[in-house]
């Protein structure tokens, strides 16, 4: 049994990649072993990963995306500036004013 239990809403996500990773196999008229050839991993490994397992590993996603001609989008994936959430967070922690500015003196004014 599994120690760890992932969030309802990750394994959906989980389940919804791999359905459009079969479905771009799909449209490419591509085999599973076909696929799992040209992205050098097992066709186990391709199988796992359409079936939405959450045991398969960011770099099968990832090479498989790519043989699939998808790795551009993941251009967008976690995109800083794209992150919303995070610069409100990061904006509230700036300091509410400027302090003022120091001066700092010249050793060659005369």
């Amino acid at each position: 049994m599994n120690k760890f239990t992932l969030p309802a809403q990750v394994l959906e996500h989980i389940t919804q990649l791999g359905q459009r990773i079969r479905l771009a196999r799909i449209r490419r008229n591509l085999s599973v072993v076909d696929l799992a050839k040209k992205a050098g991993i097992n066709r186990n490994t391709l199988n796992s990963l359409e079936l939405g397992k959450p045991g398969t590993s960011i770099s099968a996603i990832i090479a498989t995306l790519w043989a699939l001609g998808l790795d551009k989008t993941l251009d967008t994936v976690a995109d800083p500036d794209m992150d919303t959430h995070g610069k409100v967070l990061e904006a509230s922690r700036r300091p509410k004013r400027a302090s003022k500015l120091k001066t700092v003196g010249n050793e060659y004014d005369f």
